[in-house]
């Protein structure tokens, strides 16, 4: 399984960016696709993450700013970034939980990575 992220980029304070990320390989069940992020010195943190379902949880400093959707059958994770603070600079990473078709019934899915994407927001 492979997560390729991609949209991350250079914005100016109150500016939008829209994050992708797409799963490819032998995936059985995605059951949550989502996004975290690493600032420079702090640990990761989730941003937000959606089930197959839909059900969507967001981190507090993002709520009503950020936007997560899923369009499932391509397993692939969007993140519209609107209002961009100087705080939200960081890289970004796709993380997936997935049963993959091989896997033996029963085992819990695995998280998956992407590569990460650079957000810097600067004036």
């Amino acid at each position: 399984v492979q997560l390729q992220a991609s949209g991350g980029g250079l914005v100016q304070p109150g500016g939008s960016l829209r994050l992708s990320c797409a799963a490819s390989g032998n995936i059985f069940n995605n059951l949550v696709m989502g996004w975290y992020r690493q600032a420079p010195g702090k640990q990761r943190e989730l941003v937000a993450d959606i089930t197959n379902a839909g059900s969507t949880r967001y981190a507090d400093s993002v709520k009503g700013r950020f936007t997560i959707s899923r369009q499932g059958a391509a397993n692939t994770v969007y993140l519209q970034m609107d209002g961009l603070k100087f705080d939200d600079t960081a890289v970004y990473y796709c993380k997936a939980e997935i049963i993959t078709t091989d896997q033996p019934m029963g085992v819990p899915p695995t998280d998956y990575w992407g590569q990460g994407t650079q957000v810097t927001v600067s004036s």
